[in-house]
């Protein structure tokens, strides 16, 4: 398995695979149109020709027969070329001594707070392919691709997890808020937002701060919690280090999590290493490996091990990543240490 750069030869994988997202999935609408667009434009991208507000670093996941199985992205800033929205969980107090009252009623406020960070986003591997290394080596090769460009990307990442919604795609959030504004489904804002058609959302959305104690039950009780199909990668997001700050989506209320570039246990513990080609032995441990290139990026995950200054991976891995023996990598091993295996 490797991740590498999407061309426009993908494009029927990548559409096969938006069709298969389900919603939830803003950045990976299932519209050939659109998808054509961000493949073209994500090549632009790879070869320098897009500022940091305009750029989105698309990755794909391909097999050893050349099958595309998965997809992930980095864009590199949010919110520079149009708004940026969140909703920030605060508090309100209500008191009165007289009275002998005293209320603390969580309260939303639309905020563009995150404008100007970069996020990992677009995150979907095939259902037959979530087996192994495949997830973590598809989520974090972004990080070991941050890690080798950092002058690319913010000071802090973020990631937007996907929230609560039933098998219907129904959200109890914007059945009990989005609805009563934007009359329409929760799945076609959701797909309206993924193919570029924002500006409802500030034409429509409410500028005030909103009490949650209005919403239905079910909506209170969803704010800043994951569909459970996003756990896993929520825990993997926080054993790199990222955390909630109290940012929620505006649609479904799920969770934003940020962490600080440097901060991320991906970049902070990635090496500069040259490789050998052998055998890394029964003590190996997986290790994330990128071949250092940008255009020509590639990344794997794979057992190595450290012997003197190199890093020894066997000779598929070094075909994989298109590597000779004394080539430089970045490598940095697979999993934090509180990680499950």
């Amino acid at each position: 398995m490797i991740v590498r750069p999407v061309r426009s030869s993908d494009l029927p994988a990548l559409i096969d695979l938006a069709r298969s997202t389900g919603t939830g999935l803003t950045t990976l609408p299932a519209n050939e149109e659109r998808l054509a667009h961000r493949v073209g434009w994500a090549e632009k991208t790879f070869r320098g020709e897009a500022g940091r507000g305009d750029a989105d670093y698309l990755f794909v996941l391909e097999d050893d027969n050349g099958r595309v199985v998965g997809i992930s992205a980095i864009a590199g800033a949010v919110g520079l070329r149009e708004p940026w929205y969140n909703f920030r969980v605060g508090l309100t107090v209500s008191a009165s001594q007289e009275l002998n009252i005293y209320r603390e009623i969580p309260t939303l406020f639309l905020a563009n707070d995150l404008t100007g960070n970069s996020e990992l986003c677009s995150l979907f591997l095939h259902a037959d392919y979530r087996t192994g290394l495949n997830g973590r080596m598809l989520a974090k090769a972004r990080m070991l691709f941050i890690a080798e460009f950092p002058q690319l990307f913010g000071n802090k990442i973020i990631a937007e997890m996907r929230g609560m919604s039933d098998a219907a795609g129904r959200s109890p959030f914007w059945e009990s808020l989005g609805r009563h504004f934007f009359k329409m489904e929760f799945s076609q804002a959701d797909y309206l937002t993924g193919v570029g058609n924002k500006a409802f959302i500030a034409e429509l959305m409410p500028k005030f701060p909103l009490y949650t104690c209005f919403l239905s039950p079910d909506a209170r009780n969803v704010i800043g919690q994951v569909h459970p199909d996003t756990e896993p990668a929520l825990s993997m997001l926080k054993s790199e280090g990222f955390s909630y700050q109290g940012y929620v989506d505006i649609f479904d209320a799920g969770p934003a999590v940020e962490c600080e570039t440097g901060k991320i246990r991906a970049v902070r513990d990635s090496q500069a290493l040259v490789l050998a080609i052998g055998t890394p032995g029964d003590d190996a441990t997986p290790f994330l490996i990128h071949n250092r290139k940008r255009e020509d990026c590639r990344i794997t995950a794979a057992p190595a091990r450290f012997a003197a200054g190199t890093l020894v991976v066997d000779p598929l891995t070094a075909k994989r990543l298109q590597l000779n023996a004394g080539d430089q990598v970045r490598a940095v091993p697979l999993s934090a240490a509180r990680e499950s295996k």
